[in-house]
């Protein structure tokens, strides 16, 4: 029921001369009248509050998120809010055509809009949060191992980009990196549709990495594996990567369910292999590390998953090892591997899949890594990421400078992963110094 109208309400103010004069309050609105008007003003205001990120709010310094990436959000932020104004100036008109009209179909009209708004309103605030949250880490004492691993990734892109035989447009903004409490790490490539943002295209890769591989930097070879999805992608490998698979395996005689297998293993196969090239030798150390589980975990094969049985992954980053020219390398780390799973019969894996494994990965490193693909403008993968003996050595020469603490010098940041775990493996600082120096050297604000 709509409320009495209150009538004017006399009170006293004093004049200039001290005299008490009697003046009109201005009369109390209905109840209805002042929630229909606290509903356009609420979503009003909701919306002003859900504003683009200023540019200096997350950090004046190197670890704040760059201004392509803030601008990036921003510009989702901006096309969300672009379409709530719409609805605010719906509920606006509506919520005055209430005040003329108290009838239930005029209020009613008013709410109805008044939805339609707070949809758009939790839209922008799930996408505002999201990033709030991942740049408000550039504040938190984790900053500087971030921003460490952004330089990892960038230098990365940097490779593979300059690396091409053909000019490629760069991608931007480049990967960022957040972290996150869990086993493993993960990542979100540019442009797929997000989930948690709503199924919005994220605009720039992200890089979410837990906690125990941050403060155990040689463990940190998944960070590479992870880029490589993302690399995969923007150097426009999904789609021809898994086709040139299959192929090569059919035309050598496999089977289809062999070659489907395979190819279903493409994206994660491509990863290690690309992590392997950008990475040396350190990076199959790390991978044995996360796929070195139970006897049953380890060979375990779903017809389903993306990965390679684990059993098997190792083994084909040890196959690609031989063919970089690191023989020795790659026999001590088979000889590792087998010796902790002896019986591969010990899982469910295919038989077929097992007494073809040797031929198929050999040709399936071959197909990736060795011939030529038009999106690397013409080149193998191996020659656009190109890792030899000449970079282990350079790997090996700055494990010992990070170990004592000193400059390694101009070595590329990704291979400060390889020789954090050289200098862990061989013992040359406890992992606390080795942790600590190279953060400090990849943090050169």
């Amino acid at each position: 029921m709509e409320a009495a109208t209150v009538a004017p309400v006399k009170t006293r103010r004093a004049s200039a001369n001290g005299q008490v004069t009697l003046s009109a309050a201005p009369a109390e609105p209905s109840a209805l009248n002042a929630w229909v008007r606290a509903q356009a003003v609420n979503v009003h205001r909701h919306r002003e509050a859900l504003r683009p990120f200023r540019r200096d709010e997350f950090g004046k310094d190197d670890t704040a998120p760059s201004y392509a990436h803030i601008e990036a959000v921003n510009t989702m932020i901006e096309a969300l809010r672009a379409e709530l104004y719409k609805h605010t100036h719906h509920i606006t008109h509506y919520a005055e055509a209430a005040l003329d009209d108290t009838s239930p179909r005029s209020l009613q009209q008013m709410v109805a809009h008044k939805d339609h708004a707070h949809s758009w309103v939790l839209a922008i605030e799930r996408v505002w949060d999201f990033y709030f949250e991942l740049f408000g880490q550039r504040q938190t004492p984790f900053a500087n191992w971030l921003l460490s691993c952004d330089r990892i990734a960038l230098d990365c892109y940097q490779v593979a980009y300059m690396g091409l035989g053909a000019f490629k447009s760069i991608p931007t903004p480049p990967p960022f990196s957040y972290m996150r409490t869990g086993f493993s790490p993960a990542t979100f490539r540019r442009g797929i549709r997000l989930q948690r943002l709503g199924h919005l295209l994220n605009p720039f890769p992200l890089v979410q990495l837990p906690y125990h591989r941050l403060i155990n930097p040689w463990a940190l070879g998944a960070t590479l594996h992870e880029l490589s999805h993302n690399l995969q992608t923007d150097l426009g490998l999904s789609q021809v990567v898994p086709r040139r698979m299959a192929k090569r395996l059919l035309d050598a005689g496999m089977s289809p369910f062999v070659a489907s297998v395979w190819a279903k293993w493409n994206r994660e196969l491509f990863a290690d292999v690309s992590g392997l090239l950008l990475g040396g030798p350190a990076f199959v150390l790390s991978l044995m590390d996360v796929v070195g589980r139970s006897v049953r975990a380890t060979l375990h094969f779903s017809p389903d998953a993306p990965h390679p049985t684990p059993y098997l992954r190792t083994l084909i980053n040890v196959e690609l090892l031989r063919r970089m020219d690191f023989p020795d390398h790659a026999a001590t780390y088979r000889n590792l591997w087998t010796r902790v799973y002896p019986d591969p019969n010990a899982g469910n894996l295919p038989r077929v899949l097992l007494e073809t494994f040797e031929q198929a990965q050999q040709l399936v490193v071959d197909e990736v890594c060795f011939q030529p693909y038009a999106e690397l403008g013409n080149k193998s993968l191996t020659q656009v990421m190109r890792f030899g003996q000449k970079e282990q050595q350079i790997i090996e020469e700055a494990a010992g400078r990070l170990a004592r603490g000193n400059d390694p010098g101009i070595i590329p940041p990704r291979f400060l992963i390889g020789a954090a775990r050289f200098a862990f493996d061989r013992k040359l600082a406890t992992p606390a110094v080795i942790m600590k120096n190279f953060y400090n050297t990849l943090d050169w604000r």
